[in-house]
């Protein structure tokens, strides 16, 4: 899978007042003295609300087809216990989140997944590499995954062959996960439940699905309920090796009717296909190597479409939430006025969700700069459950930070200390380096309005 590499927030500091620019010149500052990284405990997350009808629709759509476009003309999995093992150079803090989610892939999905002894032959391998050299063969990619090979070395020699060619696979023998050794842990650990997400089960993404990681939105990024029940369709004993579309649908319905009883119900109105336009906008608005100019026409534009095609689900919130970060810099009113209908859609859709947590980040970032101090703290406490919830350390550290500010500047010292500290320990997980934890601390008090 070709993960895109967003950050969590785009263009923070252009809320902040351009009187405040000279912050990027400051000589370093002393050491922050930073606490113990803050880590999340793997919590189970079971089923989703969706009826079993649109998840059926969900698990063909993304298990028969790839995301570039291309058909896979059956399905293919691995068969008898899954061993997975770790190339040498991988970063240590890499253990304790593959631990978690080896367990979750066990007792949520049911599959028998589990790390390979020493010596012993894996079905699915690690391999950690520098980020330039990772996206020196894949520019798009934040980490992928790959058939056939045992490690970095074997995919770059077989590289252009047909045996890493996905569509023609009988069955699943290998797979190596190939993710940046130099990253923060979220990173990595973001990467780990993505791409062995893949190595087992379905390679494409959808952008309509609200509650999984199978979406390029990235805004799940540790495998959901729904992503366990698909996971766990995928081997059920219904299902196997070289299936066509076609025979999977005939049986899916019962096998989810078992999995998912609760999903038992009327689908209403059937999902809507994939609008390759939409879809190819959306690429164009996030492209990082694009102008800033060029990327707001496509997101405006992925606004359109989604608004003709009488979207009223996710993709019209996210092509909100897209537009408003690509014109923050250049159209601030514009890009406000975004984030407020894309906020209002997903609250609508989801209540206060990990969804909402994004906006409430900008929308507080945008509070702080323009010195609505209690509405920046209003905006975030609310944001603070999902933030946690999602265990998205880099988004929580922002808006513990946000508030920290906000705090300050209302004169409640002692209370924004405590909430810097804590955003700290977060953000030593979610951004990694100390450098990486400065960096989103001046950005954030960058948007702090001086006086005068």
């Amino acid at each position: 899978m070709l993960r895109y590499a967003l950050p969590i927030l785009m263009a923070l500091s252009a809320c902040a007042p351009t009187s405040t620019t000279e912050v990027a010149q400051r000589a370093p500052g002393p050491s922050l003295n930073l606490p113990p990284m803050k880590t999340f405990s793997a919590k189970p997350r079971f089923g989703t609300s969706r009826s079993n009808a649109q998840i059926t629709q969900d698990f063909l759509d993304l298990s028969f087809q790839m995301e570039s476009g291309r058909k896979l003309p059956w399905m293919t999995r691995f068969s008898g216990p899954i061993k997975v093992s770790v190339n040498a150079g991988a970063p240590g803090y890499l253990e304790r989140d593959l631990g978690q989610l080896l367990a979750r892939l066990r007792n949520e999905a049911r599959i028998p997944i589990s790390r390979a002894a020493r010596g012993e032959k894996a079905q699915i391998i690690i391999e950690a590499i520098p980020r330039k050299q990772l996206q020196r063969a894949v520019p798009t990619a934040a980490c992928f995954v790959v058939p056939n090979v045992a490690g970095w070395a074997e995919f770059k020699s077989k590289r252009g062959r047909g045996i890493t060619d996905w569509t023609r696979l009988n069955s699943r023998e290998r797979a190596t996960v190939i993710i940046p050794s130099d990253v923060s842990p979220q990173e990595v650990r973001d990467c780990l439940h993505e791409e062995i997400a893949q190595a087992l089960g379905p390679l494409n993404d959808l952008y309509r699905l609200p509650d999984s990681t199978f979406n390029d939105d990235n805004f799940h990024t540790v495998l959901t309920g729904f992503d366990m029940l698909i996971l766990r369709a995928y081997y059920s004993p219904e299902l196997r090796n070289g299936m066509t579309r076609a025979e999977a649908a005939s049986v899916l319905p019962r096998v989810f009717a078992r999995l998912n009883p609760r999903g038992n119900f009327n689908a209403g109105r059937p999902v809507s296909g994939v609008v390759k336009e939409w879809n190819n906008a959306i690429s164009n608005a996030l492209a990082v190597r694009s102008t800033p100019s060029r990327r707001a026409v496509h997101a405006t534009q992925a606004v359109k479409i989604a608004q003709a095609s009488g979207w009223r689900d996710n993709r019209l919130a996210f092509s909100l939430f897209v537009q408003g970060r690509v014109t923050l810099g250049r159209t601030p009113e514009k890009a406000i006025a975004a984030f407020l209908q894309s906020g209002n859609i997903y609250k609508a859709l989801y209540g206060n969700s990990v969804h909402t947590a994004h906006v409430a980040t900008q929308m507080s970032a945008f509070a702080l700069s323009s010195a609505q101090y209690s509405t920046a703290v209003k905006i975030v406490d609310e944001a603070l459950p999902a933030a946690r919830a999602s265990e998205n350390a880099a988004l929580l550290s922002t808006l513990l930070l946000i508030k920290a500010e906000a705090l300050e500047k209302s004169g409640a010292s002692s209370q924004a200390r405590a909430t810097r500290l804590d955003a700290l320990g977060w953000g030593r997980y979610g951004f990694g380096s100390e450098r990486n934890v400065r960096a989103r601390v001046n950005e954030v008090k960058a948007l702090v309005p001086k006086r005068g």
